[in-house]
């Protein structure tokens, strides 16, 4: 089953990785047959990936959270099926060049790290708690990809008058980088809250500073402040477009810098 999981994870990345370039060939040419062919890869690279997920849970007995392997599996995944569901929602696949990616480096990045299953260390065997918190991230990461691609767009599109003509219009743009904050927001905060309890489990206390902690707390702020920009001072457009970047920066911060440069509580979270 543990090989299954891993046929399932290769097939999933060669899949993602061919549609990675035919999203990218689309939004150069806009040519109609590789945005099809794009869309149809994204899908087939998400049941396979789902495939990895299921079969990596039935041979651990637990969520695939243990190790980096598994995260980049889980939040690659994860962004890929809001992508799709986006994508279908909106018939929008240019915004696939910027998102789809950011799904196979994750995937890339995992291929790189020990995939073997792992027990679970004392401080994660909370399974529940883990489960819940790791799957508000997954959501919540998933959506801040959807916006750091629009925002990108955005400001290409901006920079050039709205004449870009393989990319939508610059206010359609900010208003999905908007709306995909607005899903992003809850989850973030529900995931701290979530780690809270479960440090207090883990480690007797609520909040402590750990590197991941302060750093998750930080990446939360920039997108409260991103909100708070746009309904309290009216932002609109580059800035707040910026602020989603910078965002997304941090929110990519938290999840490799913390775990493989900053010694902290999260440590069990490292390559091994």
């Amino acid at each position: 089953m543990e090989k299954m999981s891993l046929y399932f994870f290769t097939a999933g990345f060669i899949t993602v990785a061919l549609a990675t370039v035919l999203y990218l060939w689309y939004a150069w040419t806009r040519q109609g047959d590789a945005g099809r062919f794009a869309t149809i890869f994204a899908w087939m690279a998400a049941a396979l990936l789902t495939g990895s997920v299921i079969t990596r849970i039935i041979v651990a007995q637990r969520g695939p959270f243990a190790n980096m392997y598994e995260f980049s599996l889980s939040f690659g995944w994860g962004i890929l099926v809001a992508y799709v569901v986006i994508e279908r929602k909106y018939k929008l696949r240019t915004i696939g060049a910027f998102v789809v990616p950011v799904s196979l480096l994750l995937l890339l990045y995992a291929l790189t790290v020990p995939s073997a299953v792992q027990p679970l260390v004392p401080a994660l065997q909370n399974n529940l708690l883990l489960t819940i918190h790791v799957s508000l991230a997954i959501v919540a990461y998933a959506m801040v990809a959807v916006a750091f691609g629009s925002a990108v767009m955005y400001l290409i599109q901006s920079s050039h008058n709205n004449r870009v003509t393989t990319l939508p219009p610059a206010d359609f743009l900010d208003a999905m980088g908007y709306r995909a904050v607005l899903i992003a927001f809850p989850f973030f905060f529900l995931m701290i809250v979530i780690g809270a309890l479960w440090a207090d489990i883990a480690w007797g206390r609520y909040w402590g500073w750990d590197p991941k902690e302060t750093t998750s707390l930080v990446t939360w702020l920039i997108y409260a402040g991103y909100l708070h920009a746009r309904a309290v001072a009216g932002w609109r457009g580059k800035a707040t477009a910026i602020l989603l970047i910078v965002g997304f920066v941090a929110t990519m911060f938290t999840y490799f810098g913390v775990n493989l440069f900053l010694s902290g509580l999260h440590s069990y979270a490292g390559t091994g």
